[in-house]
Order: C-alpha cells, then structure tokens, then sequence
C-alpha cells in the first residue's frame, strides 16, 4: 500500500510540473513583452540576481523570488509570482497552485523582466528547463565543485551549467570563474563575458578600496568603452562580479552610463554574503554563513587577510556537497591559513574537523573543532581580543555559522541580519543542535 501512495504521488507530482511549466509557456507567449533573464552557475546565484534586480529596478516592473526556488517544481511558480505551498504533500494545495499559476496567463502583464534562478542538483536539471524555457538572457556564474557525488568531474558540472547559455538568446559568461577549457561547451554564438579582469568584455577597473566605502573605479563595457566612475559597496573582488554582471544585463536593457553608475552604486550584499557586522570588545565579523564552497572560501579569505586588524579568528564550517573531492577540497582551504595571519582557526562539522584542521595545524595554527556552531561560537568568544577581525563561513545543512556569529554580536538586534532566522529555520535548528552537543 505505501510504495503504491508513493507511484500516486510521483505520477501527480509529474503531472502538476507539466501543468505548471505548460502555465509558464502560455504566459509568455501571451506576454511576449515580459523578458526573462536566468541565472545559473555553481555559486554566487542569489547575490547575482538581487544585483541584476536591484540595477534594473531603476527603470523596469522587475519579478525577483526573493528565496531559493530554483527546482523543477518551484521555478514555474517563482516565475508566475505564484506561493510555493506549505504543505507539500497536499493535493489540494497543489491544485489551488495550478489553478492559480493557469490564472496568471489571463491576467495583464504587471512586470516588465523577471529574474529566475536555476538550480542544478544532477546531470540534466538545466538542460530540462530548456524544454520549455527560452530566455532572452542567461547569465552563468561560475563552474566550482558542486554536487560532486552526482556529477563526478568538473566537466560534468561545467558542461551541465553552461547548457543555460545554450538554450538562451544571449549568454553572460563569467570570466574569472569559468575556465576557458570549458568554452567547449557553448554552441551559442551570441556571447559575452565579465569579471574583474580587463579580458572581459565587460569589466571593472578597480583605482581604490576601503572597507568603509566599498571599491571606486570604472565600470566598462561595449556600449561604454570609456567607462563611467562607479562605487560598489561591497566586501571583496569576488563579490564585485555580481554587481558587473548586473550592469552588463543594465547596459543590454537600454540604461544608460549614469543610470548604470547609480545602479551599482545602490547594490549591498544579502544577508550571509561578507556583510559587516559589530562584534563584540569592538570586534568586526565579516558574517559569510550563507553557504560556502571552494571558490567562495578563497575569496573570503583572500579579503579576510587584506583588512588589518591586530587579532584575526576563522570561523570554518565543512562545505557541503563535494562528494569524493571533499577531502582535498577541505585540505586545500586549510592549508591556506597561516599563524602570522590567523590566530585561530575554529572549525564546525565532521568534514572540516577531519580534513581543513589537520592541514591548518600543519601549517602551525592554533585549530579548535567543534560538531556544532554554538560551542564554536562560544570558544571563539573566550579567545576573542580587542578590536579582532572574525570571519565566519560554512555551509547550510548541519553547519549553520550563523549562530557562531549571534553569540559574537555587540548588538542581538543586529541578529535579524543574519541568515535562517525564521520560525521554522529555528525549530530545525535547534532540533540538530540538541543532537549534536558533543
């Protein structure tokens, strides 16, 4: 009786997805006027659309989901505007979706261009949103190890998420993140690329930094081959590509050199993505919980090391989802510490307990481990001095540094800046962490 509920269930979870991404394809054939951008790649997705969002938000009706529904069952109802159900496992919510998706084909248009996320767990997610998706542009973000337990090689993982380009009108290629063996996977002609490297067609000519005004400098493209001067309020090289993704896809939609200037300047990093926040004995913590990988740890540590302070302190939690490069990946990252840089290096979770602290002791660090981010949190309050510098990153699932960062904070208010504070984000939370106390 159960495996038969089970085929039910898949056979009508397949027939709302159909139904749904028939609902997607009528809506823009009747809304012909409504443009799509997509946003694909092993990390940076979600600061990269907000980026794109925010430029475009100065002149057009834009559609941002502001969470992560970037799954064959989410993304028609992220990009009709219509509520992911609660209750999953209703069938009658599922219909009231449906029938609410199909709604929305009928209804006048009220956006102009909407911004979706395209997640890839396996081999062929992406290539399954081109069987009804046909976007005007998408951007590719990077190809880094991702679900390596699935994917196996880096080839598998470049040739899955290059495949958005493909299926797309134009491509955006990031230049710094994706290695150009990989150009072998593109067949689509029309293409461009960014970054922070002049070879990019579009790109960002860095003249000064501070920690306090973000990076000044000029923004250049096609349409602007001189440039315009432009401040980008982040933290971090790899946190600029974002925002000259999103003045690119600015420039592609009409804006004009001033409003792309503006536009940059208006882009902040989301919550868990190298924000600054005050610490506790006038601490600074750069808050990078939102999710973690290979590329996106080096990058937090390479800016980690460029802000003086007169203590630093590394908050590491394991990155999930590298399948069997996980070991060297953790190992790589941990050898990047050294003691005349950090003075400890705190870890959270089984793979980085195993792998990224026996490479930092073996560099000469101070490295404590913990099985959860509240006694990391605790430890790192007990070493902390006056005026250190903290950086706290990990992955989401059983790691959740951002609890390591609440119990640093001067201020608890400022805790509603950090990720996962919902009801139910809580509740899952404080259920691992009542079974990991060891």
């Amino acid at each position: 009786m159960t495996l038969m509920f089970k085929g039910l269930q898949r056979k009508y979870r397949d027939r709302v997805q159909k139904q749904l991404e028939e609902a997607v394809v009528a809506y823009f054939t009747t809304h012909p006027e409504v443009k799509l951008v997509v946003v694909t790649g092993s990390v940076g997705k979600t600061s990269t659309k907000t980026a794109i969002a925010t430029m475009l938000s100065q002149k057009y009706r834009v559609h941002l989901h502001q969470g992560n529904h970037n799954t064959h069952m989410s993304v028609p109802l992220a990009i009709l505007g219509v509520p992911y159900p609660d209750n999953v496992k209703s069938f009658s919510a599922w219909r009231q979706a449906v029938k609410t998706a199909q709604a929305r084909v009928l209804a006048p248009a009220d956006v102009d261009i909407i911004v979706q996320e395209l997640g890839a767990d396996h081999p062929g997610d992406i290539d399954h949103f081109g069987t009804y998706l046909k976007p005007d542009i998408a951007v590719v973000t990077a190809v880094t190890p991702e679900h390596m337990e699935f994917f196996k090689t880096m080839d598998a993982v470049a040739h899955e998420e290059l495949a958005a380009g493909n299926f797309s009108k134009l491509a955006l290629i990031n230049r710094d993140d994706i290695e150009g063996t990989y150009a072998q996977y593109l067949t689509n002609a029309n293409l461009d690329t960014y970054g922070t490297s002049a070879v990019a067609e579009y790109h960002f000519e860095q003249q000064d930094f501070s920690v306090e005004n973000g990076h000044t400098g000029n923004f250049v493209g096609p349409e602007l081959p001189a440039g315009v001067a432009a401040t980008i309020k982040v933290l971090g090289e790899h946190n600029l590509r974002p925002a000259i993704a999103a003045g690119a896809i600015g420039l592609k939609f009409g804006l004009n050199g001033d409003e792309v200037a503006a536009g940059l300047g208006r882009i902040r990093p989301i919550p868990g993505r190298m924000n600054l926040l005050r610490g506790l004995n006038g601490s600074t913590i750069i808050d990078d919980t939102y999710n973690s990988s290979p590329a996106a740890a080096v990058g937090a540590i390479q800016t980690f090391y460029d802000i003086q302070a007169p203590q630093r302190i590394a908050i590491m939690g394991s990155m999930n989802e590298l399948g069997e490069s996980s070991a060297a990946e953790h190992e790589k990252i941990g050898k990047l510490f050294h003691p005349d840089m950090v003075e400890w290096v705190i870890t959270i979770g089984d793979e980085a307990g195993k792998y990224l602290a026996p490479a930092a002791h073996s560099q000469g660090c101070q490295v404590k481990s913990f099985q959860n981010a509240v006694q990391a949190g605790a430890f790192a309050h007990s070493v902390l001095d006056k005026d250190a510098l903290v950086l706290a990153k990990g992955s989401q699932g059983d790691v959740y540094a951002e609890e390591a960062v609440k119990i640093l904070l001067l201020d608890q208010a400022d805790a509603s800046q950090l990720v996962r504070q919902s009801p139910a984000w809580m509740a899952t939370k404080e259920a691992f962490f009542e079974r990991n106390l060891v």
